[in-house]
C-alpha cells in the first residue's frame, strides 16, 4: 500500500473485501464525514459490553484495515473505521484528547466470548503493523494494535447533576453510570474481563500503595507537569546527582507522518539542539536521551521559576495596572535579547511561545520546548505543527525555515506580556481586511485600558507584518522600545498613519454604542443559522467545553431566543414575529415538562422564562402556556443552591414570572425557594455558605464558592430581590451576611477588588462566573438596599478590576468582556457617573475589534476559537451586551427592585 491512499481508496478495500468474501448481503454500509459503519443486516447490536479498538499510522492504516476486513467480515459484530488517512493523522495528533487518540478501528462484539476471539485472531492478523497504544484502553498484548474496554455500543447520554451531557452504561441493577473516556484505563468494579492478563494493568493515578517511577533506571518521577497525547512532562530527580530534572516523553507513532517518522523525532532534534547550546545560557542543558518501555524520554536540567505564560496570568491578577506595565514593559526588553541572542548563535525558533519562555526567580528568561528548533548546519524537520496566534501564518504552511517567522512571534509574545493575550482575528470569508489591519485596530481599541505607547504598538505591528519581507528584526525592535513615547517610530513603520488606519478600522462606536452594522451582521448570523429541522439543535453552540440540554439558557436555545425577543422590542424587525413564533414552539416541543431541572441557566424555568417574554412580545398565547406550564411543573430534586444549576436560580425566574403575571403561584415559589436557601445555610469560619454535597454526582461536590453562578453572590442577589416580595427580615438579613462575608475575603490590589472562586484560593479573573464582575453585580445592589459604602466601594473597585484586566478576557457573557461590560452599566445606571459608560464603551470597542465578517454576517470567536451562537460563550450573549450599550434597559436574567 502506498502513502496516498485516498478515503474513498480505503473505502474501496471494504467494497473489494465484501465481493472477495462473497458477504456484501450480510452488512449494511454507511459513512459521514468521520466514520465508515459496518452494521450486520441481521440480529441487533448490544448496548454496551466489552468493545475492541485497533490503532494505526497514516502509513499503516491501509494494511491495517486489509487485514482486519479479512477477520470481521467472517463475523457479525458491527465495526466501524476512519475514512481517510487524513482522519486517521488527526486520531494520532498530538492535540488529540488521551481519551479517544489513536481509535483507527472500532469493533462492537456480540458477546464477551466473542471479543475474546476476535481479539485473538486480529492480534494475530496485524501482528508487526504500527500503531499506537490507545491510552484509554488495555493492549491485548504487549505491542499489540488491539485493545480493549468496557463501555457504550450505542450513543446513549444524559444530563448530569451540573447540565452537561454525559455518555453513559448501566450497572447491573440498571442504575446510570458515566461511560468516562479518559487518557486511562479503568473498566467499572462489575464488570468481568473475558480477556488474557498478557500485559499487567497500570496503577491508577494516586495509588498510595504504588512505588515511585524510575524511568531509565536513574530518573525518579515526582510529579507530572502535563499529559498529552504525543506523551507527559514530568518533574523529578536525577538519582546519580541529586539534581532536579524535566523528563520529556514521546509516545511512538503520534504525530506520525508517510514516512514513518513520528514524535521521537522532535525529541532527538530536542536533544541536539541543547547539546549544541551547551554552556550559553540560552537554554537547560541536556543530561540524558534514552528510552523506556518502548517510549523516548529525554531528562533535561529543570530551570526555576514559571512559564511566561503562567507570569503574565499571575502579575495581571496579582499587582495594580500601573506596576503590570512598567514590569511588562521590562519582560518585553528581554524577550526581544533573547530572540536576537538565539539568532545570534544560528537557531531559528519555530515554536516561541509564552509557553516556551521559563522566567527564572532572579528575573532572567531562558528557552524550553525546543523540539521544533532548528540551528544552520541541520535539516528541519518537515512539519505545519505549532501555535496557533503565535506562529507565523506561512509557519503553519511549513514554509521554509526562515528567522522572519520568529520575528512575528516576538511580536504576539510581546502583544500577550504587555496586553494579556493575542487576539483570536478568525479568518474572513470571503477574505477581507489584512490580518495587521485588524491587528492594529484590536491594538488601538486596547490603548485606553492599558495606556500602551504608541511606539509599543508600532513594534508589535512591525513584527507582526503579514509579509515576512517586511517585518522587523530584533534591532529594530530595541530601537523602538527606546523610543517607546512614539516620537519618532523607526523604519517607517505604523506610525500616526499605522495608527490612524487602525482607528479607522475599528469603526465607529456612536453614542457608546455598537456599531448598527455589527448588531445587523450579529443578528443575520443568528437568522441565518437556525435549523428548525434539525431535532438535536436550534442553533449550533461550542461543546468543547461539554455539551448540554439544547433548550436551556446557558448554552441552549433559549438563551438566544431571550436576546432575539429583546432585540425586536428595541427594533421592531419584521423578520422577528416568526423566527421567534418558530424557535419557542422548537423548545417548548422538546422541554422536560413532566419533571424539569432546577436552575436558572440549566433548568426548566431560565427556559420558561425565555419562552413567556418571546410568548408575550409576538403575542402568542399557545407559547404562554406552555411556558406557565414548564415553570409550574415540580422540579427534580437538587444538590445545587446557586443561580446556574439550583434553588436561587429557580427561585429568580419565579419572581421574574410573578412580576410579569401577578400569578400569586410564582411568588409562592419565589418565597420557598428563599426559605429553603435561608435553611441550608451554613456557617463556618469561613462565612456563610452552601457547598455541593460530597456525594453529588458532580466535580462540584462539597466546593463552596463565592461567586454570581456557583455561589453566594448570586444567592444574596436572589436573596434580597425575594426580600423585597417577602417582607421577611431572615432572607434581608442573610443577603446582608453574605455581603459582610465578600468585604472580608476581597483582595484590594491599587484600585481594584478582586475575589478568590472559594476562601483560601488566590483571586481568580474578574468576571461574572466567579469574580469580580459578578460579585460587584450583587454587591452594587446590596449598596442600592442597604445604603452601606463599604459595598458601594467594592462594586466601584470591582470597575476597576475589570477595566485594569479588559485586554485579557475573552469576549463573552460567562467569562468575558460583555458580562464584564454589563456590571459597568449597571453601575452606570446606579451611579448616573457617565465614566461607566465610558469604560463600557472601551470594552465594547474591544468586543468589535475582534469581529469576523463572513459572507455578510458577523461572528466572534469565544474563548475556545470557535464560533457559538449561545447566551454563555457565544453570539447571543455578546449581542445583549451590545444592544444593552446602544438602547439602555435592563440586563438580562435579573429582576428589578420594587421601589
Amino acid at each position: 500500500m502506498t502513502s496516498h491512499v485516498t478515503e474513498v481508496e480505503l473505502e474501496d478495500l471494504l467494497r473489494q473485501a465484501l465481493h472477495a468474501t462473497g458477504t456484501g448481503a450480510r452488512w449494511a454500509v454507511e459513512a459521514d464525514e468521520m466514520w465508515c459503519r459496518v452494521a450486520p443486516l441481521a440480529g441487533t447490536r448490544r448496548e454496551q459490553g466489552w468493545k475492541l479498538h485497533l490503532s494505526a499510522t497514516a502509513a499503516s492504516a491501509p494494511a491495517v484495515l486489509a487485514k482486519a476486513l479479512g477477520v470481521l467480515l467472517r463475523e457479525r459484530s458491527g465495526f466501524k473505521f476512519a475514512r481517510s488517512l487524513e482522519q486517521v493523522s488527526a486520531l494520532n495528533s498530538r492535540a488529540t484528547p488521551r481519551g479517544s487518540s489513536g481509535k483507527f478501528i472500532t469493533v462492537y462484539p456480540r458477546s464477551d466470548a466473542e471479543a475474546a476471539a476476535l481479539a485473538q485472531e486480529l492480534h494475530g492478523a496485524t501482528a508487526g503493523l504500527a500503531g499506537p497504544r490507545i491510552l484509554s484502553d488495555q493492549p491485548y498484548a504487549v505491542r499489540s494494535l488491539v485493545h480493549y474496554r468496557y463501555g457504550s455500543f450505542v450513543g446513549r447520554r444524559r444530563l448530569s447533576d451540573d447540565g452537561l451531557l454525559v455518555w453513559f452504561i448501566e450497572d447491573p441493577d440498571g442504575n446510570p453510570v458515566e461511560d468516562k473516556r479518559t487518557g486511562q484505563y479503568s473498566p467499572p468494579p462489575w464488570a468481568e474481563c473475558p480477556f488474557p492478563a498478557a500485559v499487567p494493568v497500570a496503577p491508577r493515578g494516586g495509588d498510595a500503595t504504588s512505588r515511585p517511577v524510575v524511568l531509565g533506571g536513574r530518573f525518579a518521577v515526582r510529579e507530572a507537569i502535563r499529559q498529552t497525547n504525543k506523551g507527559g512532562v514530568y518533574r523529578g530527580s536525577d538519582a546519580r546527582t541529586g539534581a532536579g530534572v524535566v523528563i520529556k516523553e514521546a509516545r511512538p507513532h503520534v504525530e506520525g507522518d508517510a514516512s514513518g517518522g513520528d514524535v521521537r523525532d522532535w525529541l532527538r532534534a530536542e536533544a541536539r539542539t541543547l547539546e549544541k547550546l551547551k554552556g550559553t545560557g540560552l537554554a537547560p542543558e541536556a543530561v540524558a536521551l534514552f528510552e523506556h518501555g518502548g517510549h523516548l524520554f529525554l531528562a533535561q536540567d529543570e530551570v526555576p521559576g514559571v512559564t511566561l505564560r503562567t507570569w503574565v496570568a499571575e502579575h495581571f491578577r496579582d499587582v495594580g495596572g500601573e506596576r503590570y506595565r512598567a514590569d511588562a514593559m521590562a519582560q518585553v526588553v528581554r524577550l526581544v535579547d533573547l530572540v536576537a541572542a538565539a539568532h545570534a548563535r544560528g537557531l531559528v525558533l519555530r515554536d516561541f511561545t509564552p509557553g516556551n519562555v521559563m522566567v527564572r526567580p532572579d528575573g532572567e528568561l531562558r528557552l524550553i520546548d525546543l523540539e521544533l528548533a532548528v540551528l544552520e548546519d541541520e535539516t528541519a524537520l518537515p512539519t505545519r505543527v505549532g501555535t496557533p496566534g503565535f506562529s507565523a501564518p506561512e509557519r503553519l504552511a511549513d514554509a521554509p525555515v526562515h528567522a522572519t517567522a520568529d520575528y512575528y512571534s516576538l511580536g504576539a509574545t510581546a502583544c500577550f506580556v504587555l496586553a494579556g493575550k493575542v487576539p483570536n482575528l478568525l479568518p474572513e470569508e470571503p477574505a477581507g481586511r489584512a490580518a495587521e489591519q485588524r491587528l492594529a485596530a484590536w491594538l488601538t481599541a486596547c490603548t485606553g485600558p492599558l495606556r500602551l505607547p504608541d511606539g509599543v504598538v508600532d513594534m508589535i505591528l512591525g513584527l507582526m507584518r503579514d509579509d515576512p519581507a517586511e517585518r522587523w528584526d530584533p534591532s529594530a525592535a530595541r530601537e523602538a522600545l527606546r523610543r517607546a513615547d512614539g516620537t519618532a517610530p523607526p523604519r517607517g513603520a505604523a506610525g500616526a498613519s499605522g495608527r490612524a488606519v487602525a482607528r479607522a478600522a475599528a469603526g465607529p462606536v456612536r453614542d457608546g454604542g455598537a456599531p448598527d452594522e455589527t448588531v445587523a451582521g450579529l443578528v443575520d448570523h443568528l437568522v441565518e443559522s437556525m435549523t428548525p429541522a434539525d431535532d438535536r439543535r436550534l442553533w449550533p453552540v461550542s461543546t468543547l467545553a461539554g455539551e448540554s440540554d439544547p433548550c436551556t439558557v446557558q448554552q441552549g436555545a433559549a438563551g438566544v431566543l431571550a436576546v432575539l425577543t429583546r432585540y425586536f422590542t428595541l427594533t421592531g424587525d419584521a423578520r422577528m414575529p416568526g423566527l421567534l413564533s418558530t424557535a419557542g414552539h422548537w423548545i417548548a416541543d422538546r422541554a422536560d415538562r413532566s419533571s424539569p431541572r432546577p436552575g436558572l441557566h440549566f433548568g426548566g424555568r431560565g427556559t420558561a422564562w425565555a419562552l413567556y417574554d418571546a410568548g408575550r412580545a409576538i403575542d402568542d398565547r399557545r407559547l404562554t402556556e406552555h411556558a406557565l406550564t414548564l415553570a409550574l411543573a415540580p422540579q427534580q430534586v437538587t444538590p445545587h443552591h446557586d443561580i446556574t444549576h439550583g434553588t436561587a436560580g429557580s427561585g429568580l425566574a419565579a419572581l421574574h414570572l410573578w412580576q410579569r403575571t401577578g400569578d400569586a403561584r410564582f411568588a409562592d415559589l419565589a418565597v420557598d425557594a428563599a426559605d429553603r436557601l435561608t435553611a441550608a445555610a451554613q456557617r463556618e469560619p469561613g462565612g456563610v455558605g452552601w457547598a455541593v454535597p460530597g456525594e453529588a454526582d458532580s466535580p462540584e461536590g462539597g466546593k463552596r464558592y463565592l461567586g454570581f453562578a456557583h455561589g453566594t453572590a448570586g444567592i444574596g442577589c436572589f436573596l434580597l430581590a425575594a426580600a423585597a416580595l417577602s417582607r421577611r427580615p431572615e432572607h434581608r438579613d442573610l443577603a446582608v451576611e453574605i455581603g459582610e462575608d465578600l468585604v472580608t475575603h476581597a483582595v484590594r490590589t491599587g484600585e481594584a477588588a478582586q475575589w478568590p472562586a472559594q476562601s483560601g484560593d488566590v483571586p481568580t479573573a474578574p468576571y461574572w462566573c466567579h469574580g469580580s464582575a459578578g460579585i460587584g453585580t450583587f454587591l452594587v445592589r446590596l449598596w442600592q438596599t442597604t445604603g452601606d459604602e463599604r459595598f458601594g466601594d467594592l462594586a466601584r473597585r470591582s470597575t476597576h478590576a475589570v477595566r485594569e484586566r479588559a485586554s485579557r478576557a475573552a469576549l463573552t457573557q460567562c467569562h468575558g468582556l460583555a458580562g464584564n461590560g454589563d456590571l459597568l452599566l449597571d453601575m452606570a445606571d446606579a451611579t448616573g457617573d457617565p465614566v461607566h459608560r465610558e469604560t463600557a464603551g472601551e470594552l465594547a470597542g474591544l468586543v468589535l475589534a475582534e469581529r469576523t465578517h463572513r459572507q455578510g454576517q458577523v461572528v466572534f470567536p469565544n474563548e475556545y476559537g470557535d464560533v457559538s451562537t449561545s447566551w454563555s460563550d457565544g453570539s447571543a450573549g455578546i449581542l445583549a451586551f451590545l444592544l444593552r450599550i446602544r438602547h439602555g434597559g435592563p440586563r438580562h436574567w435579573t429582576v428589578e427592585q420594587p421601589g
